[in-house]
Order: structure tokens, then C-alpha cells, then sequence
């Protein structure tokens, strides 16, 4: 690629990375705790919205896609979010049952990814979480074929207003909707530092424990 055709850079963008620096003997003895010390972290420095996580997921082709979701819950067992299950990661998870987490927490120089199978919550669990959401995010679940092409803006407030009307009070839980858990098998926690010498500690399950190891950055 010559110069003309090369991509523009950002040289006003530089910046440096200075955090304290993460080291093996910080860590907490598993994943989850570690990860619980960080969010309360990120609460206490009102990020906006700290439970934001990317998610990625990929098509039995292999094709990936992207996007930003919302983290509902987590605990040993891993980390929970709730969508259509016929939207475009609903069908990849149904594809392809794994996925990657990726915890965005730029102004404390920190993230977090993590990488595991995907499992479908019991749909008792999805049913408690889904009645606990405020009326108009009920109908939304309904009025919604998420990811799929619609005509127009008016078509959806329309749809809205439908289901709105049928159900004034208390719409059900729709069958194409439920929670999903990410299962960690791998968790790293970053932390910048100056130079780009950040620090990247993940751990790595290995059966019943988990091995912690430090990869360069």
C-alpha cells in the first residue's frame, strides 16, 4: 500500500495509559470475585452505565457480529443477558453456542473480556426477570421482531399500540424471548500502563480451578 492509499492516522488521539499496575498477587482466587471488585469499581466512579458490555457471536459459517448489550446479573455461574431469541445473536448462539464479552471501562484505563459457552437460562428465571421490567419494555419485547427489516418507524408504533391495547395491564412473556448465560472458561483483566507495557492477567479454567497467567500486551 503506498502513501497516497494508506489509512488516515490519528496522531491528536495519542494518548498515554497510567493505572496502578495489576499484578498476580491482587488477584482475587477466581474470575468472578475479581470481576465483582472492578464493577463496584467502576459503580463507585460513575461510569455511565457500567454494566454496558459488548458481545460477540458468530454464525455457524463463522461470520461475527457485534453489539452492545446490557449485563442483567452474574455469579459463579457467569454472566446473564435477556433478548429475542430470534434476533440476529439469538440465531448465532442457536448456531453457535459461544461467545465474547468485552467490559469497556476507558476512563479507569481497565477492561475486561470474557470467553465461554453460551447457555439459555430456564425460562422461569427469564419469566421473574421479564415481569420485573417496567410496562412499556414488556410491550417493546412484543411490538419488536428485533433485527428483522421493518417499512417504517410508524409500522412499529403502531405494532406498540396494538399489543398496548390487547394487553393494558400485564402482557406475557413472548415464547422468542428469555435470558442466555455466558459460561466463563477465560477471563483477562487489563489495566494500562505507560508505554504500552499494560498488564494482562488472565485467568484460565482447568477443570474444578482456575490458572492464572500473564500475557504480554
Amino acid at each position: 500500500m503506498d502513501a497516497a492509499s494508506s489509512p488516515p492516522y490519528f496522531a491528536g488521539l495519542r494518548r498515554t495509559y497510567e493505572g496502578k499496575p495489576l499484578r498476580e498477587a491482587d488477584l482475587a482466587a477466581d474470575p468472578v470475585t475479581q470481576f465483582a471488585s472492578w464493577f463496584a469499581d467502576a459503580v463507585e466512579a460513575g461510569l455511565p452505565e457500567p454494566n454496558a458490555m459488548i458481545l460477540a457471536t458468530a454464525s455457524a459459517g463463522g461470520r461475527p457480529s457485534a453489539r452492545t448489550v446490557l449485563l442483567k446479573g452474574y455469579d459463579s455461574e457467569g454472566f446473564v443477558f435477556y433478548t429475542n431469541y430470534e434476533s440476529r445473536k439469538g440465531r448465532d448462539l442457536a448456531e453457535n453456542a459461544r461467545a465474547g464479552l468485552v467490559f469497556p471501562w476507558h476512563p479507569l484505563r481497565r477492561q475486561v473480556r470474557v470467553e465461554g459457552p453460551v447457555v439459555r437460562l430456564p425460562r422461569e428465571v427469564s419469566a421473574a426477570y421479564f415481569h420485573s421490567r417496567p410496562y412499556g419494555s414488556r410491550i417493546g419485547a412484543w411490538a419488536s421482531r428485533q433485527s428483522a427489516v421493518v417499512g417504517s418507524r410508524e409500522q412499529l408504533d403502531e405494532r406498540y399500540q396494538e399489543l398496548a391495547e390487547r394487553w393494558p395491564e400485564e402482557p406475557p412473556m413472548p415464547d422468542f424471548w428469555g435470558g442466555f448465560r455466558v459460561v466463563p472458561a477465560e477471563v483477562e483483566f487489563w489495566q494500562g500502563q505507560v508505554d504500552r507495557m499494560h498488564d494482562r492477567l488472565r485467568y484460565r479454567r482447568s477443570g474444578d480451578s482456575w490458572i492464572v497467567e500473564r500475557l504480554a500486551p
